[in-house]
């Protein structure tokens, strides 16, 4: 045990050096503020690369088994969707505005969406036929998406595994721990540090997500029926969207509770479109 914890001493060490305190976001209405450690040797513009050529990949693959969808029906109110939302972007981080943002439709009966790092969003036709999604509900979706990557989520996750994965092969010489030893410590970090960020990540998400769209002129209310939705889904077999995304009724109550903080600046948004 000494020596165990000897490597979690190392690992925060190493942590705390590699990592600086950011702010991705200014509060919102919503005021979310937490500080946020990011590895200084893992850029914005390093991560945002990797995904860009992750999407592309998958983009490339969807277009050569013909289920990229570019001119349909969804497709196109996705793109309506997304431009409304992505014009709001810069209010949370104003370096949003220079990002190279795409949005695609991929048909295939999955039941999934996601927003990666520098605006590469990416919808599952399932999701939206499935579940007979308004265009609230999409923005709900596509809002709570774009929230992970304006909040680097994906960044701050990298960030962990590195700096852990990092501590780890330092300390294995240092100490000369067995495998054994050191597989334990990684599941004592990764459950000490990973798994509450993560929960973490998903409240910031929904609350940011909730004022994005009410600043686009989507009504936020959408944001509930849009998990009642996903819940009644999940009866089932779990869609993956709900695999990393849990709904639950504590989540759906502070949606609820945090709907009229950004009713206004829904009511506002409408006056003007």
């Amino acid at each position: 045990m000494p020596a165990l914890a000897r490597l979690l001493t190392l690992t925060l060490l190493v942590l705390s050096c590699a990592c600086q305190s950011v702010n991705t976001t200014r509060g919102g209405a919503v005021g979310v503020e937490r500080k946020q450690y990011m590895f200084s040797l893992l850029s914005t513009e390093q991560v945002n690369q990797l995904s860009s050529q992750s999407y592309q990949e998958t983009l490339e693959k969807a277009s050569g088994q013909g289920v990229l969808d570019k001119t349909g029906r969804n497709a196109k109110r996705l793109d309506q969707i997304a431009g409304r939302l992505i014009a709001q972007a810069p209010y949370f981080r104003p370096d949003a505005a220079q990002w190279q943002w795409q949005v695609s439709l991929i048909k295939s009966p999955e039941l999934n969406a996601s927003c990666a790092p520098g605006g590469k969003i990416l919808f599952y036709s399932g999701l939206l036929d499935s579940l007979k999604l308004s265009d609230d509900e999409i923005a709900a979706v596509m809002g709570h998406e774009i929230a992970h990557a304006l909040r680097e989520h994906g960044r701050e996750a990298m960030s962990k595994a590195y700096g852990i994965e990092m501590a780890r092969q330092g300390a294995s010489v240092l100490l000369g721990l067995g495998e054994d030893s050191i597989a334990l410590a990684d599941t004592v970090v990764q459950y000490a540090m990973t798994l509450p960020n993560s929960r973490s990540n998903e409240n910031e998400a929904d609350l940011i997500g909730l004022e994005l769209s009410a600043r686009a002129g989507y009504d936020p209310s959408a944001a509930v029926s849009l998990w009642q939705k996903m819940e009644k889904a999940s009866q089932g077999a779990p869609p993956e969207f709900m695999s990393t995304h849990p709904a639950s009724a504590n989540r759906i109550a502070a949606l609820q509770a945090a709907i009229p903080k950004v009713m206004p600046l829904y009511q506002q948004a409408r006056g003007r479109l």
